[in-house]
């Protein structure tokens, strides 16, 4: 039998628009397209949306008699739940009951049959895949026609549960500070301190977090101080936790030597686009947390860690350096003249222009440092990467060594005539 369904699919209103709320309209059509006159029973469509996790554990053997488990292999243990938010359905078009029943008959083209949801009014958890859950709303529209094989469609569409860092506990300010007495083998090398604080905990995409930073190296080694954000992701599940956690966002600091310290003023760290943080669902917590941290060649880190939350609704004070996007643009563009610098900027950062590998690939290991060291009586590694990463010259728009133009030779004070005609 020749399918005469050409084209099934789900089409919505809005197709560009970045997330619905709770309380929102959801609204779209089922589009069929069929090549010939058909016959169908009903059009439904079903909108649900749900929370799902599932990891496996360590292998596990089956509840077998002894010798029978023995030759049995290990099975990885799936651990795996499910939580509903909502469910709905509509029935767009179907046959009449009654005993002279007819089909619903279609003419050759394109049909449309419309539909609309109106998502719950109590909070919604935010769309989101990640690495052992998601959590998703989709769309599904059945078309069922007699004596043939029901065919169906589904789609996604995102759900943002908002979240507002103007809230007063998003505003208020995150300090901490930590000390490390840096040591070899049973020598003592000296302490490293470090002191962190931001302005608030709330964020959104596309801002920049200004961070305070005082950070003094009392031991004998060169450090680095570099700033992370990371997303961590949590799934629970019959009782059972799994937790995953990357790395979104870095930038490191200039090389502090051996005796010295140093201060971020408000250095910037740029958020990238990022999802919201989940932290109201059963089964998947989203959360992100600011590291700053002194690495010490030889020796673990010093780090310190602040919590973060990303928002949906941009922060709403003026004058804030670290305003969204979003509501600079809003805003009258005036004090853009007056941000402008009057002198050209300097360079970039020079710490910015040493990758991370390069730094990592000539760090000498700790064996070769205290060896070094016992060799020359004293602390040499700072004084070997001083050298090798020397800062640019300071920045100046005038130039040291200027290239004067060669000066001409002097002129002879008599006229010169060509030789053809000289006199005799």
């Amino acid at each position: 039998m020749i399918d005469t369904v050409k084209t099934l699919g789900i089409v919505f209103d809005d197709e560009q628009k970045i997330g619905y709320s709770s309380g929102e309209i959801v609204s779209g059509h089922v589009l069929l397209e069929v090549s010939a006159v058909t016959q169908i029973e009903a059009i439904k469509i079903t909108a649900r949306g749900c929370a799902r996790v599932c990891w496996n554990e360590g292998p596990v053997r089956a509840s077998l008699p002894i010798s029978a488990a023995m030759a049995t292999p290990l099975l990885p243990h799936c651990i795996k739940e499910e939580v509903e938010y909502f469910s709905a359905s509509q029935t767009l078009t179907e046959t009449a009951d009654g005993e002279d029943r007819q089909w619903v008959s279609l003419e050759v083209g394109r049909h449309e049959f419309a539909f609309r949801f109106e998502l719950p009014q109590r909070p919604l958890v935010t769309s989101f895949s990640g690495r052992h859950g998601r959590v998703q709303y989709w769309v599904t529209a059945l078309l069922q026609r007699p004596l043939l094989q029901d065919q169906s469609v589904h789609r996604e569409f995102p759900v943002l549960g908002h979240i507002d860092i103007n809230s007063p506990s998003l505003l208020s300010p995150i300090s901490t500070n930590k000390e490390k007495m840096v040591s070899f083998w049973i020598f003592t090398s000296g302490p490293v301190s470090l002191s962190v604080n931001i302005e608030r905990k709330g964020y959104c995409n596309g801002e920049a977090i200004p961070i305070y930073a005082e950070i003094e190296n009392c031991s004998s080694r060169l450090c680095v101080p570099k700033a992370t954000i990371y997303q961590i992701q949590t799934f629970l599940a019959k009782g059972k936790t799994k937790t995953y956690k990357q790395a979104v966002a870095s930038v490191r600091g200039n090389h502090i030597p051996s005796g010295s310290s140093d201060s971020w003023n408000g250095k910037m760290l740029k958020i990238p686009p990022l999802s919201p943080s989940i932290l109201s669902s059963a089964l998947i917590r989203v959360e992100y947390i600011l590291a700053v941290m002194v690495q010490i060649p030889g020796a673990r880190k010093l780090k310190v860690e602040l919590p973060i939350v990303m928002g949906t609704v941009p922060y709403a004070g003026l004058g804030a350096r670290s305003a969204s996007v979003s509501s600079q643009f809003s805003r009258d563009m005036g004090w853009l003249v007056l941000a402008l610098p009057e002198e050209p900027e300097a360079p970039p950062n020079y710490a910015d222009v040493v990758s991370e590998a390069e730094f990592e690939l000539y760090t000498p290991s700790l064996s070769q440092s205290e060896d070094l060291e016992r060799q020359l009586g004293g602390p040499a590694f700072a004084y070997i990467q001083e050298f090798r990463f020397q800062p640019p010259p300071v920045y100046s728009e005038v130039d040291p060594h200027p290239i004067q133009a060669p000066e001409q030779p002097p002129q002879p004070c008599f006229p010169t005539t060509p030789s053809a005609v000289l006199p005799f």
